[in-house]
């Protein structure tokens, strides 16, 4: 009833929203000269590509390239950290004995070390606990308003859960770091019990909630509740581990992390905070990116019915000149702000996926992942006079894994936000415990002067 009305009053006022906006559109468009004028970096970034420093951070280091003795930036093979340690040896280390990572990545980002088999063990114990939700909450909060996109469902119970905490405006180190634990304990249920609710009232499919086990590690306990019990294996779990550890943390000043240091250095609160960067990850150009290089893929597909390099190059061309797939003009799953070579979470992922595949069919999907992360590259270079590196970037492997593992697309970019909340807890504690003054960036006003009209002659 309320949907329908709603939907009525858009009707009636659509033709007046739509002049108002062009109004509005005409009135904001800041000429590129102003910016060249003034000497302002659009988004962060300067002339180079190289972002504007806004930081410091102990967290983690990542970078594509070195300056050598004369102050140039040579590219080099894209390198990875967390609090100091590469990140190939902690997957090596990991896959070495069998084992779940990311609670041992959640300890080492929120704590600053490696734990020891007592101290992990601890923490673990401590995830389990907090691993639940209040009574009712999934009745009350997340299957009375089922969303189609899970990102927004659960950024709502995020902030809902501000209700249920006895304390939830305390920002000492040791509060927000309880509900640090808290959330990350309870995103994979959120995003799972979300997904559970659109597939139910939305599609009309069966509706299961299922309880995690204290048993299971964080990646197992999300295939669980999606799939079921004997409904994924332990190499998919292995996987989806692999992929929530390179997905967890990324440096202060990638998009939804340094949403997290802005509104934190406000003194807000933790669900608040956490909320502002979920709304930041879901956009195209950050975290679901990975979904538009699957929609892009199965657009080729369709597109190109004989997957020769010469066709997929042909049709390349075309997505670059703004005449095929979403008419963006961009190949999604190559370049990074970073990483120039190599994306080291690209080559890990890539070598998973190989790894994944070896007994089985590959298809036409398969071939032609494996054919255009050679083809595209050099399309850019000749279409865009690109002299640089073209690197594939993480979520060029990460969305066909997960589709590989039989993952809804609608999880991909929630997948990404279960991971993440490591990074951005781990940053909320250190923009606290350094005190810092409220990230407040200056904007150069560049509007003419004009007189007050009195409406009577206007």
């Amino acid at each position: 009833m309320l949907k329908t009305r709603f939907e009525d009053i858009l009707a009636s006022n659509d033709k007046k929203i739509e002049q108002l906006s062009e109004k509005a559109l005409a009135s904001d468009i800041i000429s590129n000269e102003l910016y060249e004028k003034y000497n302002v970096f659009r988004g962060l970034r300067d002339n180079k590509g190289v972002g504007v420093i806004t930081g410091l951070t102990e967290i983690s280091e990542m970078n594509g390239y070195i300056t050598n003795e004369d102050g140039i930036r040579v590219p080099i093979e894209g390198v990875m950290y967390y609090r100091g340690i590469d990140i190939f040896d902690i997957i090596k280390g990991i896959m070495k004995n069998n084992r779940f990572g990311y609670e041992e990545c959640a300890y080492l980002l929120l704590c600053g070390s490696l734990p020891d088999r007592k101290e992990l063990e601890e923490f673990v114990q401590l995830l389990n606990d907090f691993r639940s939700v209040p009574d009712s909450f999934v009745r009350d909060i997340i299957l009375k308003a089922p969303s189609k996109d899970v990102m927004n469902a659960i950024s709502r119970s995020i902030l809902t859960l501000y209700s249920y905490d006895n304390n939830p405006d305390d920002i000492s180190v040791k509060n927000v770091f309880r509900q640090a634990v808290q959330l990350i304990a309870v995103m994979p249920m959120l995003a799972v019990y979300s997904y559970q609710a659109y597939r139910h009232y939305i599609l009309g499919k069966n509706l299961y909630i299922r309880q995690p086990k204290p048993e299971l590690s964080t990646a197992e306990n999300f295939l669980y509740m999606l799939k079921g019990t004997d409904r994924y294996t332990q190499e998919q779990a292995h996987i989806l581990d692999i992929c929530m550890i390179l997905q967890a943390e990324h440096g202060g000043g990638n998009n939804s992390t340094f949403t997290t240091h802005v509104v934190t250095s406000s003194g807000t609160d933790t669900y608040s905070c956490v909320s502002a960067s979920l709304g930041s990850l879901k956009g195209p150009r950050h975290g679901g990116a990975n979904l538009k290089v699957v929609h892009m893929m199965d657009d080729i597909l369709k597109h190109v019915k004989v997957l020769s390099d010469k066709n997929i190059e042909a049709y390349l061309e075309k997505i670059l000149a703004k005449e095929a797939f979403d008419k963006s003009g961009l190949i999604y799953g190559l370049g990074h702000a970073v990483y120039s070579v190599s994306d080291p979470r690209a080559l890990i992922l890539r070598d998973q996926l190989v790894k994944y595949m070896s007994d089985k069919k590959k298809d036409r999907l398969y071939t032609l992942y494996d054919k255009l992360q050679y083809i595209a590259p050099e399309v850019i270079r000749k279409k865009r006079n690109v002299t640089g590196n073209i690197a594939i970037n993480v979520d060029y492997y990460s969305g066909y894994l997960y589709r590989q593992l039989d993952i809804p697309e609608e999880l991909y970019t929630p997948i990404f936000a279960i991971s993440r909340i490591l990074g951005w807890s781990a940053h909320r504690i250190e923009e606290l415990a350094n005190n810092g003054k409220i990230i407040r960036p200056a904007y150069i006003a560049v509007a003419d002067r004009s007189e007050y009209i009195d409406i009577d002659e206007r």
